[in-house]
Order: structure tokens, then sequence, then C-alpha cells
């Protein structure tokens, strides 16, 4: 019939990749061309078996997902991402049914972690969390889709979704074309109707408003109110929300196989050149294991002494450099890894313990670098960088633990997965947890403590919370004046004016809201807060 699809045309419903089907040149049958290069070829190894075409239904969902990112997003973060999210899930949801895929239990695993790393800004105000959880949530949710369980298929399907609104767009456009929908001939002029009808009504009701007041109080009570200065941002919002439900579902109508692209073992070294550059490094780790555990014995005043530095100073100097050892120490292994000889078992034997014993002694490394972030803590209180550091040192000890597990059992397939699963839900607990609250609580339970025992010397250092976020005000609402008003001042100054809705919003930001409205800091300058940071001893250079 003219005008309808072929059945096995572009995005059909049962149009297959076959991986066998010969290169031809377009628009010349049976002319054949080069073969591929070589790269090209192990792109193409991961290309889709079968990808279905997009059911109007998935279309429908990705538009309604566009209008309400425009809708609920322009004012704010909150919890517009979980409503946005659901309906981004149920698109891609439509288009896997569709393909005929299963749904598996790593998939729902991802899918759960994601939605609840979108609730982080529902719950909690401060931006950075945020930010790291909504990027998080994203790369689950394409690796949700894609699949995969070696390092080449987790790794690569996690920035999936970037590369996906162009083609995603184009899948949508060819399935959609020549496609018969039921009442068309029906629906379509009314549409149409609505269109011209809105277009004269805008029209003629913004000259009739203009001519007559009582014509535009009228018209301007039936009307939404609509400022015409938001619609670009609007439109943004919408193209943005659209592309981004399109490409969800079209990875899920038909998933690249990561899993696929080889990667070509390294070429095996001499053990003497790959043996002995591991069991030196090895040593250097046990020296320093072993002066570790001389000084978590006693030994730490005699350092102190020696070296003449305060414990803050001695903490501070030690911690980056023990996290720099931590990190690289995780790269040595990988690259050891993949050149070690392997050939024999005695090869594959020494590979393991020496890299065994690398990951038992970098728990050492770990363990020292927790023991004077701690030491630093304790000297000077606690701050968003030093609590985000100690989460990522923790997490580094847990890789550590998984890759001695994966020696143990001489089977890594399990690996990849579950590394990642250990960094997402730290991810997800450090933004759960509210890093601000726990900064704000820490810092003001210190300065209790310091109160109760020597009141004379007690102080707080107000630099360390004052640009903490509306999660903190619980915490700080326990200071003692002048501290709470100089504490909670550019707190108070950001949630001034009127209240967001509560889909852009957060319940920390309505708690802070409660709290300073009962007890609002102590206002005896122009400059909000100046004074009590005055009587407070705080000194700020802006002032």
């Amino acid at each position: 019939m003219p005008g309808s699809p072929e059945p096995g045309g572009p995005y059909g419903s049962w149009d297959l990749y076959d991986p066998a089907r010969p290169w031809r040149a377009p628009g010349a049958p049976g002319t054949s061309v080069a073969p591929p290069p070589k790269r090209a070829s192990r792109l193409r190894a991961s290309d889709p078996e079968r990808r279905v075409g997009a059911p109007p239904r998935v279309v429908l969902a990705a538009l309604l997902t566009g209008l309400l990112t425009a809708w609920l997003f322009y004012d704010g973060l909150g919890a517009n991402l979980l409503i946005c999210g659901g309906a981004t899930a149920a698109g891609a949801g439509f288009a896997a049914r569709a393909a005929g895929r299963r749904v598996r239990p790593w998939t729902v695993a991802w899918s759960l972690l994601a939605l609840a790393l979108l609730a982080v800004p529902a719950v909690w105000s401060a931006a950075w969390p945020g930010m790291l959880a909504i990027g998080g949530a994203l790369a689950l949710a394409s690796l949700a889709v894609h699949g995969g369980r070696r390092w080449t298929g987790v790794l690569l399907a996690l920035p999936g979704i970037l590369w996906q609104p162009v083609p995603a767009v184009r899948w949508a456009r060819l399935s959609m074309q020549g496609r018969s929908l039921r009442g068309r001939d029906r629906i379509v002029p009314v549409l149409k109707a609505l269109v011209v009808a809105a277009v004269l009504l805008t029209v003629f009701g913004l000259l009739f408003a203009s001519a007559d007041a009582a014509m535009a109080d009228l018209l301007g009570g039936l009307s939404p109110d609509l400022d015409l200065a938001q619609l670009p941002g609007r439109g943004v919002l919408f193209v943005l929300g659209t592309l981004t439900a399109l490409g969800f579902a079209h990875i899920a109508a038909g998933p690249r196989r990561w899993d696929r692209t080889e990667v070509p073992p390294g070429r095996e070294r001499r053990r003497l050149e790959w043996a002995l550059p591991l069991a030196a490094l090895n040593l250097m780790f046990g020296v320093f294991a072993a002066l570790q555990a001389v000084v978590v014995l006693g030994g730490a005043d005699a350092v102190l002494r020696n070296t003449g530095m305060s414990r803050s100073a001695y903490a501070r100097q030690g911690f980056w450099q023990l996290s720099v050892i931590t990190v690289l120490t995780l790269v040595v292994v990988a690259v050891a890894k993949r050149w070690a000889p392997r050939t024999t078992v005695a090869d594959r034997r020494l590979a393991r313990i020496l890299l065994g014993l690398l990951c038992v002694l970098a728990l050492a490394v770990v363990a020292s670098a927790l023991g004077r972030m701690w030491f630093y803590v304790d000297a000077s209180g606690l701050t968003r960088l030093r609590l985000w550091v100690l989460v990522v040192e923790v997490w580094l000890g847990v890789v550590f633990l998984l890759l001695i597990a994966s020696g143990l059992t001489r089977r890594n397939g399990w690996l990849p997965r579950v590394v990642l699963l250990s960094g997402v839900l730290t991810v997800a607990v450090y933004g759960l947890m509210g890093p601000d609250a726990i900064v704000a609580d820490q810092n003001v339970t210190r300065y209790e403590q310091a109160l109760r025992t020597d009141p004379h010397t007690a102080a707080i250092d107000l630099r360390n919370v004052r640009d903490l976020s509306a999660d903190a005000v619980p915490a700080l609402d326990r200071l003692p004046e002048p501290q709470r008003s100089c504490a909670l001042q550019l707190i108070a100054q950001d949630l001034r004016g009127e209240a967001q809705p509560w889909y852009a919003t957060d319940l920390a930001v309505a708690r802070a809201r409660r709290i300073l409205a009962e007890r609002p800091p102590v206002d005896d300058s122009p400059r909000v807060g100046h004074r009590a940071c005055d009587r407070a001893g705080f000194e700020d250079r802006d002032w």
C-alpha cells in the first residue's frame, strides 16, 4: 500500500538487526563497500540484536514527561524529581514491554536505587549531595535499561543516556510515520480547531483586555496566571524532559550490549619484571603498616614531640597523602592485573598472592587515613569536605575488601556490579543522611560539651557552619546567643521571600522556615546579624 512502511523497514514492529548482514552502500543494492575499520567492528559487536518501533503510548509518555518537567521544574527541585522520574520510567517500561524484555532482579535493584537517589533533593536542601544524587540516578537508570555484568558493560552503560537524544528523536519520528491511529480522522480536526481557537482567543482577548478594564478583570480571573517571560525557560525544560524520556525509552526498546565489547588483554610480562616491582611495593606498604601499629600502640605522643606539630597539623599533613596513595593503589592493582603473567598455574597463584597482599596492606593505609581524619575532626571540627572525604575513604576500604574476596573465591563475575552497588549505596546514604545537618550537629555538640566542662574557653568555629544550607537549622537553633543569630544569618537571608510550591521544595526548608518564623535571628543592625557576629567574636573580611 502506498505510504505504508515496509514490514522490515526502519523501526518496524519486527525490524531485527542481523550481524551477518553484509554492509551495503546506501541507495545501491548489491554494491559492497570496504569492511568497517577494526574499531567500528568492536563497536558493532555491541549493536542491539532487535529494536522495536516506538509505540504511540511511549511517545505520549515522553511528551507528558516534557510537560511535567516544564511545569514542575521551573520553581526548583524537590518531589518533582520523583514525579518526572516515575513518568520517564513508565515510558521506558512501555518500550521494554513492546520489545518483549523480561524484568530481571538487577534491573529492579538499579531502578529502585535510582528512585532513592532522586528522593535526596526532596528531603534535604544541600546542593552538592543533591546534584551528586541526580547524576547518580541518571547513570543508574541508564544501566538499568542497558543491563551489564562485565566491567565494560557496567562502565559503558552508565553514561549511555548522554548520546541518546538524537537517535531517540529519529527513532520516534520513523516509528510514527505512516502509522495508522484509531479515530485519526476525528481527532486531528478537533485538535486543529482547538489550536486555531486558542490562537484567536489569545489575540482578541489581549486586545479586549487592553481596551476595557472590566474586560481585563474578567479575562484575568478566567485565564491562568502565565508569565510570558517564563516561556523560554519552560520551553527548554520541556525539550529536556521529552528528550530524556525518549532517550531512556529508545534504550529500553533495544539496548546496546556493551558486555560484548571485547577489550584485548594486556601483553603478559615476564614474571621477574612484573613481580619484582610489586614485591618492593608490598615491602614499603608493610613497613608503613608496622610503623602505624607502633603509633597506635602508644607512640603518637612521641611522634608529636619529635615533629613539633600540633595534633590537627599532624593529622592534616598525613591524611591527603594517604588518600592519594589509596587511589593510586587501586590503579596499580588494575594495571598489574592486566599485565600479570597468567600462562601457568604458578603464574596465576603468584599474581593472586602479590595483589591480594597489596590489597590487605592497603587496608592499613585506609585505616591510618581514617584515624588521622578523625584526629583532625576532633581537634578542629567537622566540615562538608572532611565529611565527604571520610565517606569516600570508607568506600575505598570496602572496594579493597571486595577485591580480596574476589581473589579468594577465584570468581570475579560478580565484582563489577557489586563494586558499583557499594558506590551507589554510599552516595545514597551520604545524601539521605543529610551531610549539612551532621556537620552542624557535630560542631554544636562539641561546643555544648565544652560549655559544660570549661565554659570560659569554650568556642565554636562559626566558619564551619555559617555557609551550610537550611538542613543545619535544627542543630544551629540549639546555640546560645549571639552565636545562634550569627550562625543562622545567611540561611535566614536565603529563605526570605515567598515559599516555593510543595513540589519544588524539600522537607528541610519547610522545617527551617518554621523554626526561623518562631525564633528569628536577632536583628540589631541594618545588616542582619552583624552585631551578633561581632559579639560572638566572628570576623568576616566582607564586612
